[in-house]
């Protein structure tokens, strides 16, 4: 969920692309405000003034760019801009990436979750449980589909989701209900419908004790994948490599331009192996259309452009490429950032995931000053996420208060995301890890991380 100029999308989904030279917006799970200077020649710029862009949107789009004008001029000769060959060819592509069986391309990452949840049977006063450490998309989603949102905690060390916290809640905070079996929530009786575990800048959650509890209580799993594309999970009580999108009843992906599969403009999808799951988000996408005029049920206008499916299908070719060289950037920065181990906490990779570095995330005393250092020095940065959710003025009505989430709060005064991107080089990596050492050298007792 990356701000790129302006409104992000579901888990940074919204905004104008372009190489930003400083980022401090928000963008997960949707849409967050960012106030970025966009360089007018970023090629000559970054090589008179050796600034370092949080993120660039330029070079990929240049390098395809013939194939992507290509694709424009097909879908003019066509006329074929609202579903046909462009789209149905992207989804079967898609599918077969996330090892699933079924992909609805829809308009954005958003709407993907929002359809997921509805047409996975969640009910208006249901509880949705999620984490607050994600892009509001996440829980707008789960209100818009008419349910009610809970929070658990994440893990300390990886940021995601903890199973053992969502398991705590489940058996101190829920009951079954004699009369029917059902999950209920001991305070207000409401059915326990969903959990949506999101894969929080590029690595998976653990799933396995996830699913098992989803086994147990009776409830459904949708991955929020939208920072998540091709990131994969060592499921061990099945013995294999899991791709995301493949392991809950759905999954929902943001194609958001700075996505590491973005499209040029907004975009989303959900991937199910459930038929009966991806006919109905069929219909909410469409007005709740089975055939032209013909409606089953109330729907949305939430339909992905053929330009834009077509274009994806472009991208996708590159994504694992792209993947790659994001993994070999995570391994040089931690490598840089080995020396400063005491102040500047890397983020772990679970031993149970392949992440694909949507963000790179570090940790840091005086968060906020280290930003505007960074900026003076051209160097973008950004925060992923400044305010937790249950603290955030739209959900005062939930009546959390500071310090029902810990992990989640300390979080957010320290996480600092740095310049990621698969052109992102060495000499300017190793710029940004020097400008961190001057900043934690600068009064060493002032900037030691308790953790």
């Amino acid at each position: 969920m990356t701000v790129i100029n302006g409104n992000n999308g579901h888990n940074g989904h919204n905004g104008n692309g372009g190489r930003n030279l400083h980022h401090a917006g928000n963008g997960n799970g949707a849409n967050g405000n960012g106030h970025n200077r966009v360089m007018k020649d970023s090629h000559e710029t970054n090589a008179h003034n050796h600034t370092v862009p949080f993120l660039d949107l330029v070079t990929p789009h240049l390098q395809l760019e013939e194939e992507l004008i290509s694709t424009f001029k097909k879908a003019l000769c066509s006329a074929a801009f609202i579903g046909g060959a462009m789209v149905e060819n992207f989804e079967k592509s898609f599918a077969d990436y996330c090892a699933a069986e079924y992909c609805v391309g829809v308009s954005s990452g958003t709407d993907a979750l929002r359809f997921a949840l509805t047409a996975t049977g969640v009910n208006l006063g249901d509880v949705v449980i999620t984490v607050p450490n994600t892009f509001i998309a996440t829980t707008e989603a789960i209100s818009q589909a008419g349910a009610h949102i809970e929070f658990v905690d994440v893990d300390d060390h990886i940021y995601n989701m903890d199973p053992e916290k969502l398991r705590e809640f489940l058996e101190t905070r829920c009951r079954l209900d004699p009369a029917n079996g059902r999950l209920v929530t001991r305070k207000e009786n409401r059915r326990v419908a969903a959990v949506v575990p999101v894969h929080l800048y590029g690595q998976t959650v653990d799933m396995d004790p996830i699913l098992e509890l989803a086994e147990r209580y009776g409830f459904v799993v949708i991955e929020d994948a939208c920072q998540a594309h091709g990131a994969e999970y060592f499921s061990q009580r099945e013995n294999r490599w899991r791709k995301a999108g493949s392991m809950g009843r759905a999954a929902a992906f943001s194609f958001y331009p700075g996505k590491n599969l973005g499209a040029c403009g907004e975009a989303g999808a959900t991937t199910t192996n459930d038929e009966t799951v991806a006919r109905r988000i069929r219909m909410l996408r469409d007005h709740g259309q089975s055939r032209k005029y013909h409606h089953e049920i109330e729907g949305y206008n939430g339909r992905l452009d053929a330009i834009q499916a077509g274009f994806l299908q472009v991208k996708l070719n590159h994504l694992d490429s792209w993947n790659e060289q994001r993994r070999q950037r995570a391994q040089t920065y931690r490598s840089l950032l080995l020396p400063l181990a005491e102040d500047v906490v890397v983020r772990n990779d679970a031993p149970w995931a392949k992440a694909v570095h949507h963000l790179f995330v570090v940790c840091v005393e005086d968060r906020d000053e280290l930003i505007t250092k960074l900026a003076q020095d051209g160097i973008g940065t950004g925060i992923h996420y400044p305010v937790p959710l249950h603290l955030q003025n739209a959900y005062r009505h939930l009546a959390y208060k500071e310090g029902d989430f810990p992990v989640a709060e300390r979080l957010s005064k320290q996480i600092v995301s740095l310049p990621m991107y698969p052109n992102l080089t060495l000499e300017q990596q190793t710029r940004v890890v020097a400008k961190l050492q001057e900043f934690v050298a600068r009064e060493p007792e002032s900037v030691l991380l308790a953790v």
